[in-house]
């Protein structure tokens, strides 16, 4: 008996076929959840919207006119929800505006949000990449 299988017996190493598959296995399942976490924050910065509101205007007591920025990946279709509100932060009007897909980063845009009463503000909620329809 060598010296190192007379430390192992006396220590409790032992290196079996079964212990070293475990070891394996182990390295490669914490591998792949490394890499499911890299794709997965990958995946959601590429489809990352930022909308900025530039401008508004208070056309009458029916409509407020938004300007906007949305700076979105090229070649995706974007929507925006945005909305008007009173002095005391109530909706008074909002809706969904829908953009095709372009091949510039970023684009502005203005749009007219009909309101229910007088507005003192209008914005930008959020925006989002439309995903493709399935067929």
């Amino acid at each position: 008996m060598t010296t190192q299988d007379m430390l192992d017996e006396r220590y409790g190493r032992r290196r079996t076929p079964a212990r070293r598959w475990a070891m394996g296995s182990g390295i490669a399942v914490a591998a792949l959840a490394v890499g499911a976490f890299g794709w997965f924050t990958i995946q959601g910065a590429m489809d990352d919207v930022d909308a900025d509101t530039t401008a508004f205007e208070v056309v009458d007591e029916h409509s407020v006119m938004i300007g906007f920025q949305v700076t979105a990946p090229p070649g995706r279709a974007v929507a925006c929800a945005i909305e008007a509100q009173d002095e005391e932060h109530g909706v008074v009007g909002w809706r969904v505006v829908e953009y095709e897909a372009s091949d510039l980063h970023a684009r502005a845009f203005r749009e007219a949000i009909p309101t229910t009463a007088l507005a003192t503000t209008g914005f930008v909620n959020s925006c989002w990449v439309v995903s493709s329809p399935t067929l």
